[in-house]
């Protein structure tokens, strides 16, 4: 088992010590479960569809309206009192003339569905029936105030507010945390080779790193926005060639102050090679430094994300983006809800991840005992 070991106990004693941080893993967890699996909480398409003695499922694929009796191809509006009524009849879609008398057949029940074979259908929703790019046309004003429907508001196109929240907490997270995994092994490793080997491989890099770290990373980011069309992956690119030198200056000051310890000058002597050193011996003394830093590079990945949203040089438009909603925020001072939206959604996510990386710094530092 994983935990074991004396080393691997202690450390989960000291991460539970830390209240703080357990309740902040706690409440991560949840919402970032919650958020991960998003289609399922807010969908203005249908969970689970039963029609005919079939069950079909449109969150997750596509089905043209003449599965359920329609006449067009393309996909349905499941919000159309149409689409509901051949859904719901089995696809008696000659009973009523207007939308108005499928929706008084809808509150009355007053369909007959016990001819020709035909069943009642039935239609299981999210709980939240909006996607982050839904179009409300019931709402007069945008952006409207929080209300029965719409817990959170919608924005100036009638989008549901926290819909958006939602997806936009699971891009973000998703995004620092491929940030910070991929960033941080470019900056452990180049910093323990740089602390390791010294001589002129530490001063080959270092110039590397100079010339690296005055490059304006905004600029970049600008130029290469009007050359390519930006997406999630060309900007996780772009930040993590600008975000992995963070950790050199620790992990290469770390190995510089280990390379001549007793230990490691022994290990040298039997011949261990050079890589086993580094990896077993060296590297556990540089993780409580780099655990230390990490919190700073996980909210930074996610400052940056929100940043570049906001400025318009990140994400498209089409992205539920918590930077765009701080946008929409500064342009719709008259919506202040829109603000609180973004500004508590914001916070409460980076002081979360603060609190848990404080936690694990504390398991992780051998100085750190708790009764």
């Amino acid at each position: 088992m994983i935990f074991r070991s004396s080393i691997a106990r202690r450390r989960l004693e000291n991460f539970n010590a830390n209240r703080r941080a357990v309740w902040s893993l706690w409440i991560f967890s949840i919402t970032f479960i919650v958020c991960l699996f998003a289609e399922f909480v807010a969908n203005d398409k249908p969970l689970l569809i039963a029609f005919k003695g079939e069950l079909y499922t449109p969150a997750l694929n596509f089905y043209p309206e003449t599965t359920f009796g329609g006449d067009f191809e393309t996909e349905p509006e499941y919000s159309d009192p149409v689409v509901k009524c051949l859904i719901k009849t089995g696809g008696l879609e000659d009973c009523f003339d207007t939308p108005e008398d499928v929706m008084t057949a809808l509150n009355e029940g007053s369909f007959d569905t016990s001819t020709d074979g035909y069943h009642k259908g039935w239609l299981l929703l999210a709980p939240i029936p909006y996607s982050f790019n839904t179009i409300n046309y019931d709402v007069e004003t945008a952006p409207s105030q929080p209300n029965a429907k719409h817990w959170f508001g919608t924005d100036d196109q009638t989008r549901d507010v926290l819909a958006r929240v939602i997806y936009g907490f699971r891009i973000s997270t998703v995004f620092a945390l491929i940030v910070v995994v991929f960033s941080s092994l470019i900056g452990i490793t180049a910093g323990a080779v740089m602390g390791y080997f010294g001589g002129w491989v530490d001063l080959f890099f270092q110039r590397i790193l100079e010339i690296w770290s005055s490059t304006p990373m905004l600029y970049i980011i600008i130029i290469m926005s009007a050359i390519f069309t930006m997406n999630f992956v060309l900007l996780n690119i772009l930040i993590i060639l600008f975000s992995w030198m963070g950790l050199v200056g620790l992990v290469r000051a770390e190995f510089l102050r280990a390379r001549n310890f007793e230990y490691v000058r022994a290990a040298r002597a039997l011949g261990v090679p050079d890589w086993k050193i580094i990896v077993r011996h060296l590297l556990p003394n540089a993780m409580v430094a780099t655990i230390t830093f990490l919190p700073f590079q996980i909210t930074g990945a996610i400052g940056a994300l929100t940043g570049l949203d906001f400025l318009g040089f990140g994400l498209p438009p089409s992205y539920p983006s918590l930077g765009e909603l701080a946008l929409q925020a500064r342009n719709n001072l008259e919506a202040p809800w829109l603000a609180f939206a973004a500004f508590f959604s914001i916070s409460i996510m980076l002081s979360l991840l603060v609190f848990i990386f404080e936690g694990v710094r504390d398991a992780f530092d051998p100085r750190k005992t708790f009764k």
